[in-house]
């Protein structure tokens, strides 16, 4: 009975032995098996339809003021005093129109004697012109006399360098008057400063004197500006460049001028970027009946790309 308890005992430990050794083995297996590949995921096809349906490029509103080409504040080239105001604002002018005259009478008293200095002068060179004519017969009479013997080298030699000394004087002479002459066109642009005068035909916007007013050199006078054509000056973004071309239109409007809308022709594209900006500058003309519009108003206008 010992004996068989005995051999069942020694079968229970094989059986427990054998379960413990494969159950680790079967754990490492699976530890170091490779891990499944993940699964692939699949391809995404473009949308033909949905790159279709990008929305367009809205394009710019840019706002900018309505300028002219010309359009300047006349100021005082000369100290002096407001003489005379002929015309004032809203007076159209001519271009060269005298619009003031300030009080020149001390320039035209120093203008009227330096052309009497002139004239001087020119009456001092005739002096000189005709005593050379004297010197150089005086010279061809030693040349004859030298010839026949009559007279000696010396006096020929001195009647020679007389003539020719005459002859550097009425250079310096001349060269006298012409400072003086040099010195009455100065004096006549200091009085014509004394006038003030339009540089182009437009339209007298302001006046800044008024008669028996002193004023300085650099003073304002007039403002003065054109009328027409009007213009429209903006940058666009680089990414524009090349999709504005010339002669091409856009409308313009603005609030200052309800109610009205007007067409504006590319005038001028700037060929290069701004490196510090990015931006190009753009410039164009109105066209047509300007209507309510005029030089300063703030006018709105939409740029797209021109594809």
């Amino acid at each position: 009975m010992r004996s068989r308890l005995a051999v069942l005992a020694c079968g229970s430990a094989l059986w427990v032995m054998s379960c413990g050794d494969g159950k680790p083995a079967a754990v490492e297996a699976v530890t170091n098996a490779a891990p499944a590949p993940a699964a692939a995921s699949a391809p995404v096809m473009a949308n033909p339809s949905a790159a279709a349906a990008a929305p367009s490029d809205p394009g710019l509103v840019v706002t900018g003021p309505i300028i002219v080409e010309h359009q300047v504040e006349l100021t005082a080239q000369v100290d002096g005093v407001m003489q005379k105001i002929f015309f004032d604002a809203p007076a159209r002018v001519k271009a060269g129109a005298v619009l003031a005259q300030m009080d020149g009478r001390q320039v035209q008293a120093n203008l009227d004697a330096a052309k009497a200095k002139s004239r001087s002068i020119e009456n001092d060179l005739k002096n000189w012109e005709a005593e050379a004519e004297v010197l150089k017969a005086d010279y061809e009479r030693q040349k004859t006399l030298w010839k026949l013997g009559l007279t000696s080298q010396e006096q020929l030699q001195h009647a020679q360098y007389k003539a020719e000394s005459d002859q550097w004087d009425i250079k310096r002479v001349q060269e006298t008057l012409n400072t003086s002459r040099e010195e009455e066109k100065s004096l006549e642009l200091e009085l014509e400063k004394t006038k003030v005068m339009a540089p182009f035909s437009g339209l007298i916007a302001r006046r800044y004197v008024r008669e028996g007013q002193g004023v300085k050199e650099g003073d304002k006078l007039f403002w003065v500006t054109e009328e027409a054509p009007l213009l429209m000056r903006f940058t666009l973004p680089e990414g524009y460049f090349g999709h504005v071309g010339a002669k091409q239109t856009f409308a313009v409007s603005s609030l200052d001028a309800p109610g009205e809308t007007h067409e504006a022709r590319v005038k001028q594209i700037s060929p290069v970027i701004d490196p510090a900006s990015g931006t190009f500058e753009v410039l164009v003309e109105l066209v047509g009946n300007r209507g309510g519009l005029r030089p300063g108003m703030t006018a709105n206008l939409r740029v797209e790309k021109n594809h």
